[in-house]
């Protein structure tokens, strides 16, 4: 008994020696501790202005019911801290079926800028011979090399047109973009028969200036008429999900009704999104993209309706959409469902359109020519910028030598696009965002 009290004792007086350690290390934590929030609360007297950020974001309390990557949380909290002073970049998908790969190279070239990113998909009808001279084309570039910003899409997909093997490949697209890179700012679609009708300094320069919330997406809501009768209600599936090889959309006999829990919107498949937004689409932390991508694998023409329909169902990004696809687009007569090939006759109006893209153009069509000389200023692979600092002289190509990616030389394309967006992002048209 006597030798469990003095145990006991001993441990008492052995712990008593770190009384005094610990309340010292505590009152410096404490110490610490309070400075670090004051010099949070109370910011030094500098006359520097605070970074603002511009970009909207969810609050923080509206997603805080759903489960969220951690890597994905850790982007988005770096990205609504820090205003981004620098210019933006751009995430392009081109796209091409047979016979496409040199009309997707010369699209490519077309809208390069070092400061972007591209990614390009030839589909399975494509057969591999056509596949890997595409990627062979890419890799001989030495400007492609040297800046690793063109990638071709190892896996080929099987894409039905209408169908929703398109949203598929948009999205395994730009899950590959966001893997590879975490700067770039907007997802730009094109196809090869797609053009632009300015310069990438042009689309940069004036996008610099534009806060990076706003998503340009053409859409309405399908409220009545033969688009809900003959898109929402049938039910179809596409072949290109289960077959190798391309066929028809197959159509059932069965209709269904219309969903309740959300409404359905349709408009434009060429769109330019922000980075937030498809991250949302691929993430989908509350799930309602992946439920309306459900829904859309048995719509037809999925591709017109599947982005709509996300950003207009979600309250945190539906007063982002622009109603405008950047494209100048030359329809037939009513229903306007398929585009006409645009020719020289058409130039002056996809000039006046201000958009910076046009389509459809067939295949080595004379305007595209026309377009280079008088709207591009290309002479060589590319459509000169300020990045383009080598020597022209003997024919040489002046891109060939790299300068600062983050200058630019705005053309007459810029102020064309700065009047076209001032009439979109004027208060009138943004109270029309998905109503």
């Amino acid at each position: 008994m006597r030798k469990n009290f003095n145990s006991h004792s001993g441990r008492m007086f052995s712990d008593r020696k770190w009384i005094v350690p610990f309340f010292a290390s505590l009152f410096i934590s404490v110490t610490l501790l309070l400075t670090a929030a004051f010099g949070l609360f109370f910011p030094s007297q500098s006359d520097e202005p605070l970074p603002f950020d511009a970009i909207s974001f969810a609050k923080e309390e509206d997603s805080s019911g759903y489960f969220i990557e951690p890597e994905l949380r850790s982007s988005l909290e770096e990205a609504s801290s820090v205003m981004k002073m620098v210019p933006p970049r751009l995430a392009y998908l081109i796209s091409g079926t047979k016979g496409d790969s040199h009309r997707m190279m010369r699209t490519l070239q077309a809208v390069y800028h070092p400061r972007n990113q591209y990614v390009l998909h030839m589909d399975l009808e494509a057969p591999p011979r056509e596949r890997l001279e595409l990627t062979n084309l890419v890799k001989a570039d030495p400007t492609f090399n040297e800046v690793e910003n063109v990638r071709v899409m190892a896996q080929s997909n099987l894409v039905t047109y209408k169908g929703p093997t398109m949203i598929a490949c948009t999205l395994q697209a730009i899950a590959i973009l966001l893997r590879e890179s975490r700067d770039w700012d907007w997802f730009i679609n094109l196809s090869a028969s797609d053009y632009p009708l300015m310069t990438q300094d042009d689309l940069l320069h004036v996008f610099s200036n534009l806060t990076r919330k706003f998503n340009f997406i053409e859409h309405s809501p399908m409220i009545a008429g033969w688009k809900l009768s003959h898109r929402a209600k049938p039910i179809i599936v596409d072949p290109g999900l289960y077959l190798s090889k391309k066929s028809d959309l197959s159509w059932t006999t069965q209709r269904r009704s219309l969903p309740t829990s959300f409404k359905l919107f349709t408009g434009s498949a060429w769109v330019m999104l922000t980075r937030s937004f498809v991250e949302y689409c691929i993430w989908g932390w509350d799930n309602l993209p992946r439920t309306i991508l459900m829904y859309y694998t048995n719509f037809l023409s999925s591709p017109e309706g599947y982005f709509h329909t996300v950003i207009c169902n979600n309250n945190d990004f539906r007063h982002t959409a622009v109603s405008h696809d950047l494209h100048y687009i030359a329809w037939d007569n009513p229903p306007k469902q398929h585009p006409l090939s645009l020719t020289m006759k058409d130039f002056s109006k996809m000039v006046n359109s201000s958009a910076p893209f046009a389509r459809k153009f067939a295949k080595d069509d004379p305007v595209l020519d026309k377009i280079d000389k008088e709207l591009l200023g290309r002479t060589g692979r590319f459509s000169p910028g300020a990045w383009c600092i080598g020597s022209s002289e003997g024919g040489a190509d002046p891109c060939s030598v790299r300068g600062n990616d983050s200058v630019f030389a705005p053309g007459p394309g810029a102020g064309r696009l700065q009047e076209l967006l001032h009439s979109l992002l004027a208060e009138e048209s943004l109270k029309k965002q998905c109503t």
